[in-house]
């Protein structure tokens, strides 16, 4: 057995931005192809950038995704260092 004391809470947050930001753009595609979809809607002379919003949320989603995921990350890493000082950690099987 071994046993898991410590995550450290960069390589947290690098986990979760990457993780976050690949669910993020599976999520921006669908937002961006629903934008598409509704470009002959959005027709109104007030709303000139109406098409380019498909694409902003290809760029938006995987960032803020990603984002929060890596700040999740790093409290869900925090609160279990602090958890694993009073338990004594994970106990992992490894072969």
């Amino acid at each position: 057995m071994t046993i898991i004391q410590r995550i450290g809470l960069a390589s947290a947050f690098k986990v979760g931005l990457a993780v976050y930001g690949c669910i993020g753009l599976i999520a921006g595609v669908f937002c961006s192809a629903v934008a598409f979809a509704g470009i002959h809607l959005a027709g109104h002379p007030h709303i000139p950038f109406a098409p380019w919003g498909g694409l902003l949320a290809l760029i938006l989603c995987p960032l803020i995704y990603g984002l929060i995921g890596g700040i999740g990350a790093i409290i869900s890493a925090f609160l279990y260092n602090l958890a694993s000082e009073w338990v004594g950690g994970l106990q992992v099987e490894i072969k």
